[in-house]
């Protein structure tokens, strides 16, 4: 297939039109900012998340790129790394976070701040990383300014809706829309944002395994023999 025989994508999510879902999205006015920063290379473009995420928010930013000098210089706007989060990328399990709360402020060392409700007031915003683990800790290192923010761990209640289209290697990883609906709604004390997002995600994968079935689309080829699953950076428990 050449590139004038693909099909053409769409302006928002970067999908075919037969992955598309665009169209039934409405968009959600969210408090707290989101920022993602996707990896140059990251190549999930069926499967992947990180573009209907930002069509689905309002007040949602999504950058391309290895670093930057600020957290100003990647959102044009004044910022402050200290009024804001990351989903830090890192070992911590779901057995060692607070089984009560789902989203979790950690200190430097992971362990979860005592005074967890005073952690979370006033966050303006929150940082996700989209791409592989290896993708994802090259921006890490890469963007020193994010050790200035605050440190998020999820853990969540509902497992992926990807169920076997994707091999992940913890129960609690989450995709970035799914990561995002989680943390948003918790921080701004509004479920509704989640199951938007959640309602839109499904919507998406459904057009995926339609498309499976067809033949439209191939699934991906399984690991090599001694080889580990390509494993993907927003991890709802992903902090150290």
């Amino acid at each position: 297939m050449t590139d004038s025989d693909a099909p053409p994508l769409c302006p928002h999510c970067a999908k075919p039109d037969f992955l598309c879902v665009c169209d039934a999205v409405e968009p959600i006015d969210n408090r707290v900012a989101l920022l993602i920063l996707q990896h140059p290379q990251e190549q999930d473009r069926l499967l992947g998340t990180a573009r209907l995420t930002k069509h689905a928010l309002k007040n949602a930013d999504l950058k391309i790129g290895l670093s930057w000098p600020s957290l100003a210089k990647v959102l044009g706007r004044e910022a402050d790394p200290s009024q804001w989060a990351v989903l830090h990328l890192g070992a911590t399990h779901a057995k060692d976070l607070p089984g009560e709360r789902e989203v979790i402020v950690l200190d430097k060392k992971g362990e979860p701040l005592p005074d967890q409700d005073r952690a979370l007031t006033g966050l303006r915003g929150i940082v996700i990383f989209d791409g592989s683990w290896a993708q994802a800790k090259t921006l890490w290192w890469r963007n020193p300014w994010v050790l200035k923010a605050k440190r998020l761990a999820l853990n969540p209640k509902k497992p992926s809706l990807y169920g076997a289209l994707r091999r992940e290697p913890r129960r609690e990883a989450l995709s970035t829309l799914e990561a995002a609906g989680l943390a948003l709604s918790r921080l701004e004390k509004r479920p509704e944002i989640e199951t938007a997002l959640r309602k839109d995600f499904a919507a998406m994968l459904d057009k995926y395994r339609a498309a499976l079935a067809s033949g439209a689309v191939t699934p991906p080829a399984p690991a090599r023999k001694g080889g580990q699953p390509r494993r993907r950076a927003t991890k709802a428990a992903a902090a150290k």
